[in-house]
């Protein structure tokens, strides 16, 4: 199973560099807030005492919990899309006797070795970022001068089996229904698509809706001496409310895409059409598209008019959620949420337009032209980025409400429109150009070859 694993990734490396650049950034993310705790637990008490404001530890874990979480987020979908892409060659594997625990161990195999592949990179990175991170903040007055970073290797190892085990997880959750299907309906299910969301994932996905409103409604309910809490739990409220997204992403990416879908059709009649008929007919393909766009949205969205509310209401006031330092921290915060969102976007765009070359040489073989694909192509993008945009600005719209709502006792927040616009167009420029630059790549080559297996 190692040598069919690793097989796998050498002849669809494409699939696998969304995971690996997940884990990637998730080895990072933990070694760097792994480094800045152990360098607060190896400081003397009296340098600790005698620094302003929130100290090393409660930086690495306030702000930490956040962007680990979001790169875990990011490896899960990328780690579904991945298998997503193999699911006819697991499938195959299926109908000559392959059992469903090497399956799953196929699976596992390639987690460990795209893990173990980006670790040392990973680690590298993470430990150079909390270097610089630390020097700023000594620059700032937020850690002693004297404290540095250990060379201990213990945050990461931590990193590279936090990021292993929340892969593994994926990786079991990805693979069940492969592994649990008859191998004849394995196959016939890798060439189609589930019409509808199932039971179990519906279910969770109101699990985490549920859970996102309560957090939020703690947010709305913190008094005014805890606003920094108030906004730890708005942003981890969207959060949990992306996942709920990306549990229900087909059904919400279906409805939506009907819904916007009609003054395209009526715009383009010919390539509109057939750009609709795809995004609602491959749900699931729509929503591996949607889900990073809305990640990005509804997190930049949320800590920038969060800020945005805070400042607003209380103007040169130095508490905690306005002051020069804490801005600072949250812009550095936003600037990482940022950088795992549109890795995410660009990766799964990229992998997603790139898988349908099979599809596009059909369409050539039964007269489109490439400049009709092109054309359609150019319909998905803006119906896909305008889907993932709405996804984000609901999220952000209702966590930014919270906050607003301990901040001034309204729920309508204060919103910087022009910071609001940069992050519309920040995510239209990922998704739009991403798409149509690998689809005028996709569309190259003999259609005849293509759609009989004979190129990848």
């Amino acid at each position: 199973m190692v040598a069919i694993a690793l097989g796998q990734m050498r002849r669809r490396p494409a699939a696998f560099v969304g995971l690996a650049v997940a884990l990637f950034l998730a080895v990072a993310t933990v070694t760097l807030f792994g480094s800045l705790f152990a360098a607060d637990l190896a400081a003397p008490a009296a340098g600790r005492a005698a620094v302003d404001g929130p100290g090393l530890k409660v930086i690495a874990v306030a702000f930490g919990e956040i962007a680990v979480l979001v790169a875990f987020f990011v490896v899960v979908n990328a780690l579904g899309f991945a298998l997503r892409q193999q699911h006819r060659e697991l499938a195959l594997l299926r109908t000559v006797a392959a059992t469903p625990v090497q399956a799953r161990r196929l699976v596992r195999g390639q987690v460990v070795a795209t893990a173990v592949l980006v670790a040392v990179p990973g680690c590298l990175v993470g430990a150079a970022a909390a270097r610089r991170l630390l020097a700023e903040l000594q620059r700032r007055g937020m850690a002693a001068p004297g404290v540095q970073v250990p060379g201990t290797p213990v945050p990461m190892v931590v990193a590279l089996a936090a990021a292993l085990a929340v892969g593994l997880a994926a990786s079991a959750l990805a693979a069940r229904r492969i592994s649990r299907i008859p191998p004849a309906a394995a196959l016939t299910a890798s060439s189609t698509e589930q019409g509808r969301t199932g039971a179990a994932r519906l279910l969770a996905g109101i699990g985490a809706l549920v859970g996102g409103g309560l957090l939020l409604r703690l947010a709305a309910t913190r008094p005014a001496e805890q606003l920094d809490k108030a906004g730890q739990a708005a942003l981890l409220g969207s959060l949990v409310l992306l996942v709920a997204i990306a549990l229900a992403g087909p059904l919400a990416a279906r409805v939506l895409a009907a819904v916007l879908g009609a003054p395209v059709r009526a715009l383009a009649p010919g390539a509109g059409w057939l750009a609709d008929a795809n995004l609602r007919g491959y749900a699931r393909r729509l929503s591996s598209a949607v889900v990073p766009v809305a990640l990005l949205v509804g997190l930049s969205g949320t800590m920038v008019i969060m800020t945005h509310t805070a400042g607003a209401e209380a103007p040169g006031a130095a508490t905690g959620v306005t002051s020069d330092t804490d801005v600072w921290l949250r812009q550095a915060e936003l600037a990482l949420l940022v950088c795992f969102a549109a890795v995410s976007t660009v990766n799964t765009l990229v992998a997603v337009t790139a898988d349908r070359r099979r599809e596009f040489a059909l369409l050539r073989l039964v007269g489109a032209t490439r400049a009709q694909l092109m054309r359609m192509l150019t319909a998905e993008a803006v119906l896909t980025a305008a889907v993932g945009v709405l996804l984000g600005a609901a999220v952000a719209g209702a966590s930014s409400a919270a906050f607003s709502a301990a901040v001034t006792g309204s729920a309508v927040p204060a919103v910087p429109v022009a910071a609001c616009r940069w992050i519309v167009l920040g995510a239209a420029a990922l998704t739009v150009p991403g798409i149509l630059a690998t689809g005028v790549r996709a569309v190259r080559g003999p259609a005849a070859e293509l759609v009989s297996g004979g190129r990848d």
